[in-house]
């Protein structure tokens, strides 16, 4: 215990003597800038780089999903059987024609056939 004690006034004692000393501030040195140079006129183009390498292709998407199909449709009503058209009026009998007289009775040949030749026409006059 007796040490103890003579250790905590020794404590004491640094800890009040050292804020009783004066604060030391460092003042930062601020480095003085050179003055801008004046740019002169811009120099001639430089070359073009090389072209880029191309990417690399995606990967193609999955097919989708058929889609369900459509129900079918209802039949129409059927349509009503039109109406018997009317008959039409029979036209009168026409008159009988006479009746012609009968020809003279041809005469006996005599199993010789004659030909008769007919000339040709002359030609019209002018």
């Amino acid at each position: 215990m007796n040490r103890s004690l003579l250790l905590i006034s020794a404590l004491a004692a640094a800890s009040l003597a050292a804020c009783d000393r004066p604060a030391v501030v460092a003042v930062p040195v601020v480095p003085m800038a050179a003055p801008a140079p004046v740019p002169g006129p811009p120099g001639p183009a430089g070359p073009t780089g090389n072209t880029g390498a191309t990417g690399n292709t995606g990967n193609t998407g999955n097919t989708g999903e058929t889609g369900s199909t459509g129900n079918t449709g209802n039949t129409g009503a059927t349509g009503y059987t039109g109406n018997t058209g009317a008959t039409g009026a029979t036209g009168n009998t026409g008159d009988t024609g006479y009746t012609g007289a009968t020809g003279a009775r041809g005469r006996t040949g005599t199993g010789n056939t004659t030909v008769v030749i007919v000339p040709a026409a002359s030609a019209p006059e002018r």
